[in-house]
């Protein structure tokens, strides 16, 4: 067992089962030994490889984006343009080159970006020029523009098992000896944690909760609603929530045991994007979407664009373009599992890439 793992096993020893959203935060976000805090997670190097990484087209069209809903906000300058984790800097990075090409927009943009790895700030501060943030709560208020690019799937989820008289929550605690293992609480939950539209579930039911990332859907519909302007959240999830468990670790491109090595693989869980909707308009904000990446892209003109970087282009850039552009659209890709949604002052309800037949 690795040093977080020793740690938490005598946790566990001394207080008993933690939840799973305690297990999946000290994993990702312990101050020393969390995934995110001490190694370079991204590229092929890395554990996994995201969509800005794949193809420049996927930034650039994020940049156009933006760009629109700043001219249909009146152009404000400032305007807070803002990344939640932002990788290694590669998609604002082409979101800035492209507001070169819009007079007046790149002048306008103040970048904000919100990092918690040191590891990762420092290669971002390598890539673009910006102020950076620990939390999204940090962030001067103002009219904004906002992407968040597989940032919800890392946030601590609990889980809930239905049982005869009620939800109970799944834990992590110990097989009796030094290996973790998944328990469930022996009483139900005093309320019930899962929203309406689950509550009926049958017995044997498993349901995936995660309040971190309604706080900050939540945050952001308020600062839109009152301040103007639009965010995206780019992720992989279900449209409609759902029952199942989508925990899931990777490490080295592959999946791995969700309870092996904690801090030495990436944590993850579907996002549920009804959720995040539902705590979006309850703050005044308008949310359009989610709509299938590939269906988003492909509105916003993704085809054109690679039509435009392969004339002239060699061979090798070529088939670059092409299987960039493959795997971002393609339904056996990226396209279908990762959805799109937004979340935008009422003014905007009118945006691009949301119209399009999935």
């Amino acid at each position: 067992m690795n040093a977080l793992g020793e740690a938490l096993a005598a946790e566990i020893r001394e207080r008993g089962p933690i939840p799973v959203a305690r297990y999946m935060a000290e994993a990702l976000g312990h101050p020393e030994h969390g995934y995110y805090m001490k190694q370079m997670p991204i590229g092929a190097a890395g554990d996994f490889v995201t969509a800005p990484e794949v193809s420049q087209m996927f930034g650039e069209l994020i940049g156009l984006w933006g760009a629109e809903a700043w001219r249909l906000m009146g152009m404000p300058a400032p305007i807070h343009w803002i990344e939640l984790g932002p990788g290694r800097g590669t998609l604002t990075r082409d979101v800035l080159r492209v507001a070169d090409h819009v007079p007046g927009y790149r002048q306008a943009l103040d970048v904000r970006l919100v990092e918690t790895s040191p590891v990762l700030t420092k290669i971002q501060q390598s890539a673009v020029r910006g102020t950076w943030h620990q939390r999204f709560d940090d962030v001067p208020a103002g009219p904004m523009l906002l992407v968040a690019n597989e940032f919800f799937d890392a946030l601590p989820i609990h889980q809930y098992e239905k049982r005869a008289d009620g939800w109970h929550e799944r834990r992590v605690g110990l097989d009796g000896g030094d290996r973790f293992a998944f328990v469930t609480a022996s009483l139900p939950c005093p309320e019930t944690p899962v929203p309406p539209a689950l509550d009926g579930l049958g017995e044997g039911s498993m349901v995936e909760i995660c309040p971190d990332g309604l706080d900050v859907a939540g945050a952001i519909a308020e600062r839109i609603a009152v301040h103007g302007g639009a965010a995206l959240i780019v992720d992989y999830g279900h449209t409609q929530s759902a029952p199942g468990e989508t925990l899931q670790a990777v490490r080295r491109h592959a999946y791995h045991p969700v309870l092996a090595d904690p801090g030495d693989a990436d944590l993850t869980a579907h996002v549920d994007f009804a959720a995040l909707k539902r705590a979006a308009e309850s703050r005044g904000a308008t949310v359009l979407g989610p709509t299938p990446q590939g269906c988003f892209l492909r509105a916003l003109g993704i085809e054109q664009r690679a039509d435009a970087l392969r004339r002239g282009a060699t061979a090798a850039q070529a088939r670059d373009v092409a299987s960039g552009l493959r795997r971002l659209t393609d339904p056996r890709a990226m396209g279908q599992l990762f959805k799109v949604m937004a979340i935008v002052h009422p003014d905007l309800a009118g945006l691009e890439g949301f119209d399009q037949p999935a």
